[in-house]
């Protein structure tokens, strides 16, 4: 492979390979004005722009090999890219061959060259993601031979369809000329190449070596620094050693795409370390671990955290994806504080606690980490539990002192516990509730609410309510017309400080509701309060009398103060 050449010939001929200890696919698209601009949208849009300039070369970059021989090679560095090229390559195709099917032609002679040398030659596939996800990608990219997502298990898969899809809409309106111009630029772009047969050379470039895409995570970046420092002082071991953290990390990212729209890879890569280091007080991952690579016993390091770094995400797994069917993890979960917690229960897999125990310790975090949401404080509320962190230990594996300290910080006094007792949550609830929050206590309220007098009732999850809005019952901003006109009170300064942002006058609504809601007359909005049991509470609350004034709101506030404490 020459240095410095073109796409086109960079891929004629060989077999690029996306290694298993890799990432898959990262890269993001966004399909509407609304969401934020995408890595694809960007790589259009720069070709856009570039075919607009009449520049003569485009440049893709520097890629990063691994020779494997035989025209094999693993890519260390550049797969985004270069998966997002193939993925290009496939939608242009698809439609070039409807364009030239209307002309009655197949695909010109060079534009059938251009698509074995880079896309498929017979039953060589000239790319190939990980392998994962691989079939999955040569059936909906390349052959096209499958247009559904069932079995769509990762989210690299989900990236992979709106990669293609958006491409496939894109070029669904262009014409041959168009796509001709567009496979030109793609095929004879230019890019640096660099190959190695040394392992140890290609992971030390890349840990400094940093492209246009994604930086590089944490996790990225330890990984490769974890392979160098095998290669350095591996000596008889290095084959092994090497075998086993490409076989971790294959683990890892399989992992990842199940779970990377629920945590952060580089928080677990923090709740690793301080699981390892059996304390909550750690905090800098990457300086942490740079110690301990420097350290005499470097490589027994690597093999034990490598090691219980894949347990760890093994546990999300778990976590997030199979055990999420328990309402106590999905309301852990669903409330989003859970950066403390997550090494706790990282413990709790790791020291194989059922899963009873693990919902009982869920439920009692959740209770903790709201009052935290709601409070407030800057006190810092990991330091009051990296003591029972600490004794949570295998010979001690009970999850009872936990939920202790956790009741016991709930009721007390001492001044160094007292910031999240039932005083300062009952304060804190009294005025407005950030909307996240407000939304939280109402789906629990809701819960509450449908289960009275119901033996056996099933919770209702929170990703059952369609697209769930914090609505004000009397509306934020004063409706038009009179009190007796509106049904509501006047709108005068103790109202608008003390009543329209307050518990009592929050309700939850889909969002689709919420945006027929607006400033109506309380008669109208109270007729179409049909949907949730707290919605027909304000029905009955104002029934024979359909005004919402200051002693309702009063009222139901008082209710849900009283829910909150019985229950948080």
């Amino acid at each position: 492979m020459e240095s410095f050449t073109t796409i086109r010939n960079m891929l004629a001929g060989n077999k690029v390979v996306v290694p298993a200890y890799q990432r898959a696919y990262s890269w993001e698209t966004s399909l509407s004005y609304s969401e934020r601009e995408g890595q694809v949208n960007t790589f259009v849009r720069d070709l856009e722009d570039f075919s607009k300039s009449g520049a003569k070369s485009y440049y893709f970059g520097h890629f990063l090999f691994s020779d494997k021989g035989g025209g094999v090679y693993e890519v260390v560095d550049g797969q985004q890219r270069l998966t997002t090229i193939v993925i290009f390559l496939s939608a242009l195709f698809s439609r070039l061959k409807e364009v030239r099917a209307l002309e009655k032609n197949g695909l010109e002679e060079n534009e059938m060259e251009c698509y074995e040398d880079m896309v498929k030659r017979n039953s060589t596939y000239r790319f190939s993601t990980v392998d994962y996800d691989n079939v999955f990608f040569r059936e909906y990219v390349i052959d096209q031979s499958r247009m559904d997502t069932v079995g769509c298990d990762t989210v690299s898969k989900y990236r992979i369809v709106r990669s293609f899809d958006y491409l496939r809409a894109y070029f669904g309106d262009k014409d041959a000329a168009y796509c001709a111009r567009m496979l030109e630029i793609v095929s004879e772009a230019s890019c640096s190449t660099y190959c190695v047969k040394r392992e140890s050379d290609a992971v030390q470039m890349f840990i400094f070596q940093n492209n246009r895409g994604k930086k590089p995570s944490n996790l990225e970046i330890i990984k490769a620094r974890f392979m160098y420092n095998i290669h350095l002082y591996g000596k008889e071991e290095t084959e092994n050693l090497l075998r086993n953290v490409k076989e971790k990390f294959e683990e890892i990212y399989k992992s990842i795409s199940y779970i990377e729209n629920n945590v952060d890879e580089d928080d677990v890569l923090l709740y690793t370390l301080r699981v390892y280091f059996n304390s909550l007080q750690e905090w800098n991952t990457t300086d942490k671990i740079d110690r301990e690579l420097s350290g005499e016993d470097s490589i027994r390091f690597i093999k034990d955290f490598t090691n219980l770094l894949s347990w760890n995400f093994a546990y999300l797994k778990r976590f997030f994806k199979e055990d999420e069917s328990c309402f106590e993890i999905h309301s852990l979960i669903t409330l989003g504080s859970t950066a403390t917690v997550m090494p706790f229960i990282l413990k709790a897999y790791q020291f194989g606690i059922p899963l009873e125990d693990i919902r009982v310790l869920c439920r009692s975090f959740e209770s903790i980490m709201l009052r935290n949401a709601l409070i407030g404080t800057r006190a810092d509320i990991t330091s009051r539990l990296n003591d029972v962190f600490k004794a949570f230990t295998k010979e001690n594996a009970s999850v009872r002192p936990i939920i202790e300290r956790i009741e016991w910080m709930k009721t007390t006094d001492s001044w160094w516990w007292a910031y999240w007792n039932n005083t300062q949550l009952e304060y804190s609830i009294q005025g407005r509730i950030e909307p996240r929050r407000a939304k939280y206590i109402l789906w629990k309220y809701e819960n509450y609410l449908k289960s009275q007098g119901k033996a056996g009732y099933s919770p209702m999850r929170f990703d059952a309510i369609e697209s769930p809005e914090l609505e004000h019952i009397a509306p934020q901003t004063r409706p038009d017309g009179t009190p007796e006109e509106t049904g509501y009170p006047e709108y005068d300064e103790e109202f608008c400080n003390q009543y329209v942002d307050c518990l009592g006058n929050y309700l939850l609504v889909s969002k689709s509701h919420n945006c027929a809601e607006g400033n109506r007359p309380f008669a109208e909005k109270r007729a179409s309060y049909t949907q949730l049991a707290q919605q027909r509470e304000v029905v009955d609350m104002t029934e024979g009398s359909p005004i919402w004034d200051k002693e309702k709101i009063a009222h139901r506030k008082e209710k849900l103060v009283d829910f909150v404490l019985r229950n948080f």
